[in-house]
């Protein structure tokens, strides 16, 4: 379908709750594909609907870069069920190019969502999956990666949050 530009920090739309989804139409699944053509041109892992502006729960994962087994999975408005566990990894997001940072976050996730066809569905994950699921599930929270760095590490990239802040 679309590439669209990815809301980079410092537009305050990443700050907002996401809200439901009333019904996966045709309105929904274009956006689904946008995301997938945005998320593939900018060779990224997940996408959070907010990171193109659309205050919507939807995101998606795609970990086919890093596994030959991993397919596209589509969330539409998930539910973390269940958490378990703890690994700090470094990471990333395409809303902070360039920027990575190590933080800590459960090793093990249980889901349930929507999937493209409006069929819910639970999933559990580990490692990079979970990780990336939760990530993306913050999204759709308000919540930032940053959000869960040391403090020490957020005032050494001040300079760098203010540049990307204001470039937005």
């Amino acid at each position: 379908m679309a590439v669209r530009p990815i809301v980079k920090y410092g537009d305050p739309v990443l700050r907002e709750i996401s809200q439901p989804v009333t019904e996966v139409n045709q309105e929904i699944k274009s956006l689904v594909s946008d995301m997938k053509d945005t998320l593939n041109h900018a060779q990224g892992l997940g996408l959070a609907a907010v990171q193109v502006g659309v205050v919507k729960r939807i995101f998606i994962v795609d970990l086919s870069a890093i596994d030959i087994n991993a397919t596209l999975k589509v969330f539409i408005n998930p539910e973390i069920l269940e958490t378990r566990g703890q690994i700090e990894l470094e990471e990333g997001c395409l809303s902070f190019p360039g920027i990575y940072q190590s933080c800590t976050r459960p090793a093990w996730v249980k889901v349930r969502a929507l999937d493209l066809d409006g069929r819910p569905f639970e999933m559990e994950a580990e490692g990079m999956t979970a990780r990336a699921i939760l990530h993306e599930y913050d999204h759709l929270e308000g919540k930032l990666f940053i959000d869960y760095i040391s403090p020490i590490a957020r005032t050494l990239l001040r300079g760098r949050l203010k540049k990307l802040a204001a470039a937005s």
